[in-house]
């Protein structure tokens, strides 16, 4: 079980970066076409469709991590404050249902500046939130401490 868990939690870790960059990808090509007059292309919605893949996948990530410690007993983030853990569960299904949002959203509206408000709105409240549930006094590469 020791295995899984550090597999699932250096899984979890590097994930986090690939969230990140997926992030200011997708907000780099959604402001970019605020405000300009060009279509909503397909490597926009690729870059949010992206961006939410990677989220989901961090989402499912934790709450594996999350139901493995919950099995054996101990409480996740035992070095902060206990009601962090909830904090960062809460938080991570937020940005996962906002990420959805934004390619959910941006996908059926019509007109290329209705697309790209609603993907850049969106986008960015999942990755503000993303940043919110990052515990950020932590190792930033663990596999490496």
């Amino acid at each position: 079980m020791a295995t899984l868990y550090l597999i699932l939690l250096t899984l979890h870790n590097l994930t986090r970066w690939l969230v990140l960059l997926a992030g200011v990808w997708a907000l780099l090509r959604t402001f970019r076409g605020v405000g300009a007059a060009r279509e909503f292309a397909p490597g926009d919605r690729r870059a949010v469709s992206i961006f939410a893949g990677t989220v989901h996948l961090q989402l499912v990530l934790g709450l594996l991590l999350f139901g493995l410690l919950g099995s054996q007993g101990a409480r996740a983030f035992a070095d902060s404050r206990p009601s962090f853990q909830w904090e960062h569960v809460g938080l991570g299904v937020l940005a996962a249902v906002f990420a959805t949002l934004a390619t959910a959203l941006s996908k059926r509206r019509e007109g290329n500046q209705a697309k790209f408000r609603t993907a850049a709105l969106w986008t960015s409240l999942s990755l503000l939130t993303v940043l919110a549930l990052i515990p950020w006094w932590r190792p930033l590469l663990r596999l490496f401490s």
